[in-house]
């Protein structure tokens, strides 16, 4: 097995890219609301501006139809409302963090809600159209790992 950190084709980084009409409002939402701190930003002239945010750790969630719209069911909101690309942020405190949004005046989609899956997840409305569930994990991964119907594919195909 090769290792990750020698493959000069592994990815080392992963931006998500928001295309927004209202750049002060993205900006405040996710610098000053839900707290990602500024590592860049530049600009040229006139209406030419990027700010690269600091998010912590990067996944990608793959998740067929059927396990994003049991998703949207768990965290209270109405079928089909979710688009089929959405950010979830992991954080220490999922109310604190709601809480925080809320008072420089984003729109709660769903509040608070403890998972099957072990965690304690809110959606909000973010800017640009984009959905944002706030995530916090209630149990560690190796404790998650242990219950039953959270197998991974691999492991899946085996007891099969």
């Amino acid at each position: 097995m090769t290792n990750a950190n020698s493959n000069p084709t592994t990815p080392k980084q992963l931006r998500l890219i928001i295309e927004t009409d209202d750049f002060d409002e993205a900006l405040h939402f996710y610098r000053d609301l839900l707290g990602m701190p500024e590592q860049a930003a530049f600009a040229t002239e006139g209406d030419d501006r990027v700010a690269i945010l600091h998010a912590g750790v990067a996944t990608i969630e793959l998740a067929t139809s059927t396990h994003a719209k049991n998703i949207d069911e768990v965290e209270g909101m109405p079928a089909g409302s979710a688009p089929s690309l959405r950010i979830a942020l992991e954080v220490e405190d999922t109310v604190a963090a709601v809480a925080r949004a809320t008072a420089g005046d984003a729109t709660v989609l769903a509040p608070p809600t403890r998972t099957p899956f072990r965690s304690l997840n809110a959606r909000l409305q973010g800017p640009a159209g984009w959905q944002v569930t706030l995530f916090q994990e209630l149990e560690t991964l190796q404790e998650r790992q242990t219950r039953a119907g959270f197998l991974t594919d691999d492991e899946r195909d085996r007891h099969a």
